[in-house]
């Protein structure tokens, strides 16, 4: 019986499950190296659930605090062991909260998407 090639390329990405999964692991051995992160969560379409190929994941980490200037911060961590391109945001506790406060901002539009992986 004759075989026909795809004329087209197949492409896989990570569904939720993997990349939550990975996510997971990735955190537990963050928490296990540094003691000043609060929270670990994400959103975006991987928290919406419309996410795609090529999606990234939108990546929220909390610290007890941090000296460095916000858009240096996250040099500081490997999101490479995840399996798919990782925006990350490293903000402190009190910037959290001062995020909250503000009703038209960032914490305003994604809040009720987001998901918290750490702590449990």
């Amino acid at each position: 019986m004759p075989v026909r090639s795809l004329n087209s390329s197949v492409i896989r990405w990570p569904g939720k499950k993997e990349v939550e999964k990975s996510l997971k692991k990735w955190t537990e051995e963050l928490t296990k190296e540094r003691d000043d992160v609060i929270r670990v969560g994400y959103f975006g379409s991987y928290a919406k659930g419309n996410w795609g190929v090529g999606s990234d994941l939108d990546l929220i980490i909390l610290l007890k605090k941090s000296d460095k200037p916000f858009e240096r911060r996250g040099i500081d961590f490997d999101t490479s062991p995840l399996p798919v391109p990782t925006e990350l945001l490293v903000y402190t506790g009190d910037e959290w909260c001062k995020l909250k406060d503000d009703e038209n901002g960032f914490y305003s539009a994604v809040s009720r998407e987001f998901i918290w992986i750490y702590p449990e």
